[in-house]
């Protein structure tokens, strides 16, 4: 279960978001809480993408790491 927050808009914004949240058929908690979701989604992705090209960059760089992985490879159809 989510924890209530308390947020402070400006009235220009909470019209502004009033009237998106009333398009949609949501409420502006309803709104805010998937606008705060997809964001918090986003930075999550983007912290992920940003970790996988920091190793990939070391890869890159790193005859050990790129030997790793040349090593480790595919996995091979051999059950034996």
């Amino acid at each position: 279960m989510g924890v209530p927050i308390s947020i402070r808009l400006d009235d220009d914004v909470r019209a502004e978001l009033e009237m998106q949240a009333h398009a949609r058929g949501v409420g502006l908690a309803t709104l805010l809480r998937e606008i705060a979701t997809q964001s918090a989604r986003e930075a999550r992705k983007a912290r992920i993408r940003e970790g996988s090209a920091a190793v990939g960059a070391y890869v890159a760089a790193s005859p050990e790491a790129r030997s790793f992985y040349e090593d480790w490879g595919t996995p091979s159809t051999d059950a034996g």
